[in-house]
């Protein structure tokens, strides 16, 4: 990989004020252009809002369509890559929790969210893909939120050559601190056992329909180490340098990469 900023958005994102978040968007890249980034991501469902009633299909957008255009626009303009997520209307009446990249040079892949949980099933569909993204020098995976508790797909992720992966959560309650420290029984886990960097961001505020966020937002190093936290609810972006040598420290020492020791065939059922 090569040395690369990244900045993490804690944003409130409001249910179905699709063009007023869409400003929001424009907004945070703009400064963390601004601050040098070069990739910008930002939480679970930004554009479209997070709930679980059936408001959330009357608020789904089509991928390509109007939001999409509006962010290949805004990433041409500003020169950086841009993670978003919303709601996506897929075939018939699915709609799924995706999250597209958007390079200056147009849309460069969408990911459906593939672990949904229990409270979400009876409104969003599984994804089935794992796409792999290449940007800037870096090779890089996204998970939502849910995803994350589930080690596999980290290490299946690592196995296919990413070096970061980008985890937006929309996850509600409880305090800053408390989400901190639930995020850590989990996220250094995925980062350490598999030699890669972590970056987390959360939505903040109220969704205007019941739900209320805590913010925050991580960034953990290959060595399972935070390298830079946001640990308040307000608004606002968290920068990281993510540097070549720190990943080759880990994946160049044959005790602190695990990886090319593992056996799969013990573990085949």
């Amino acid at each position: 990989m090569n040395d690369i900023r990244i900045a993490l958005v804690v944003l409130e994102c409001p249910v179905g004020e699709v063009n007023a978040n869409l400003n929001r968007v424009a907004e945070m890249v703009k400064a963390a252009g601004e601050k040098g980034a070069d990739i910008v991501c930002f939480p679970e469902l930004n554009i479209t809002g997070y709930c679980t009633l059936d408001e959330s299909r009357s608020v789904a957008v089509s991928i390509p369509g109007p939001v999409s255009r509006s962010l290949e626009q805004l990433a041409a303009q500003q020169g950086v890559t841009i993670l978003v997520g919303m709601a996506e209307k897929g075939a018939g009446d699915l709609v799924y929790a995706s999250h597209i990249v958007v390079t200056p040079a147009g849309v460069a892949g969408c990911y459906r969210k593939l672990h949904i949980a229990p409270p979400e099933q009876a409104i969003f569909s599984a994804g089935d893909h794992i796409p792999i993204f290449a940007v800037g020098g870096i090779t890089f995976g996204i998970q939502l939120c849910y995803d994350t508790h589930f080690p596999e797909l980290a290490t299946h992720m690592a196995l296919n050559g990413v070096d970061l992966i980008f985890m937006p959560h929309a996850s509600p309650r409880g305090t800053p601190g408390e989400k901190i420290n639930s995020w850590m029984r989990h996220l250094s886990a995925r980062a350490f056992d598999n030699g890669l960097f972590i970056a987390a961001c959360n939505q903040t505020g109220s969704n205007c329909k019941g739900l209320e966020f805590p913010g925050v937002a991580v960034v953990i190093g290959p060595s399972g180490d935070v390298l830079q936290k946001k640990t308040d609810s307000a608004e606002g972006i968290l920068i990281a340098d993510l540097k070549a040598d720190e990943l080759e420290n880990v994946r160049g020492h044959k005790m602190r990469y695990f990886l090319p020791n593992r056996r799969p065939e013990l573990y085949e059922i």
